[in-house]
């Protein structure tokens, strides 16, 4: 295969270079605008392989495993250009649905880093007794399953220091490995939240061996596929006044500091009063702190986050009135005349979005609603429902919470 030098033009909305050929844009990772690079092209795809002329908005990447490793896209990029591409790509999405609101600059949220990673570990089959198996723990790599083996991670918080060494101790308990684990970990207050996907069901002596690594590994708990191994201490993070009891490998803000944010955001948006609607609530990230000020009515398809929502409140004094239901929105959304029981809606969806319940809220007699969203596309597509329904977008807030990558978080506000 034969390289061809290419001048990158612009960052494509995965955060890699784009250069214009006659064919068509080719995509080059870790170049930036401005560069003339030499590749090794395979039609719409490029490798780098030198920089003949690098932008004056490169910087030296904080990690040495840049270029291996899946996880980053742009460590080498100067903090402004990169905060006003990150700030573009909400604004581009908004744009292609006929949408131009006030949209406020990004607002950086990673705070002291990631508080929750999934590590990926494989084997090479074998008899580890004669050394013939090989064990990788790691990321996944660039546009790859092959698995990067790391020994350390920048963008991680401090409070997930042990996690690696946890996550190959418990590895090498299941070696050979019949397929690839996913070691889900999140650091919670009480410590190491471990929850392990992909290893089959296991002998009791392997499950009784788990139990033995995770407490020498001082985990508050060890699950496999939601199943207990060990529990030291409940884990537990702090929302709002309340404290809430994760269940296993549920989800939870990415950051300690997005989480703040966006509860901000959302906070500075609501009524102080009346009843609010916290639909796709999860562990009641927004639900518990919106209870300060307001009677709220939470509505998750997780049963075990309702359940943890549910018992934070119970545990938790001087909140307003909270109800909580295990409720797919997708199938079954609130429809217009149980909205009409609330004085305010908050949502905050999976990556898909919230068509189904956007379509519900446009019907509705609503007079405020505020989207937190994690993809900037199916926010725009669902935003456009709402526009097209009677709401005018009042202002977005971009929300910068994934550092490096292409993920822009947001909070958007809209009123009849």
């Amino acid at each position: 295969m034969s390289s061809t030098r290419l001048d990158i033009t612009r960052i494509g909305p995965r955060g890699d270079g784009v250069a214009p050929s006659a064919d068509g844009p080719v995509y080059v990772p870790l170049t930036l605008p401005g560069e003339h690079v030499e590749v090794e092209r395979e039609h719409d795809r490029g490798r780098l392989l030198s920089i003949v002329e690098a932008s004056a908005d490169r910087i030296e990447p904080i990690c040495r495993y840049v270029g291996s490793c899946g996880g980053c896209a742009l460590q080498h990029w100067r903090a402004e250009p990169y905060e006003n591409w990150k700030r573009d790509l909400v604004v581009d999405a908004l744009a292609r649905v006929g949408l131009e609101p006030p949209v406020a600059p990004l607002v950086p949220a990673h705070g002291a880093g990631r508080r929750r990673a999934t590590f990926h570990a494989r084997s090479t089959g074998g008899n580890p007794r004669k050394g013939e198996d090989v064990l990788t723990v790691g990321f996944a790599g660039r546009r790859s399953h092959a698995i990067v083996a790391i020994d350390a991670c920048p963008i991680l918080a401090p409070e997930l220091a042990g996690a690696l060494p946890a996550a190959w101790a418990v590895a090498q308990v299941l070696v050979p490995l019949a397929k690839p684990l996913d070691i889900q970990v999140t650091a919670s207050e009480t410590g190491l939240d471990m929850d392990v996907r992909g290893s089959g069901p296991l002998m009791p002596r392997i499950v009784a061996a788990l139990a033995e690594v995770a407490g020498q590994q001082r985990l508050a708990r060890l699950t496999r596929h939601g199943e207990l191994v060990l529990q030291r201490e409940p884990p537990l993070v702090t929302m709002g006044r309340a404290r809430v009891r994760l269940p296993p490998g549920s989800f939870l803000q990415a950051t300690a500091q997005g989480e703040a944010t966006l509860s901000r955001l959302v906070g500075e948006a609501m009524i102080r009063g009346g009843r609010i609607a916290d639909l796709f609530s999860g562990v009641g990230t927004f639900a518990l702190r919106l209870a300060e000020v307001a009677r709220v009515a939470a509505y998750e398809t997780s049963v075990p986050a309702v359940e943890a929502l549910l018992n934070a409140v119970r545990n938790t004094p001087g909140l307003k009135p909270v109800t909580a239901e295990a409720r797919d929105l997708f199938r079954r959304p609130l429809l217009p005349l149980e909205l009409k029981n609330f004085d305010a809606v908050v949502f905050d969806p999976p990556r898909q979005g919230a068509e189904a319940q956007a379509t519900q809220l446009a019907a509705s007699k609503l007079s405020l609603v505020v989207g937190v969203s994690c993809d900037p596309v199916t926010f725009a597509r669902d935003a456009r429902i709402l526009v097209d329904g009677g709401f005018r977008l009042e202002s977005v807030t971009p929300v910068d919470q994934f550092l490096y990558s292409s993920h822009a978080e947001l909070v958007g506000v809209f009123r009849r």
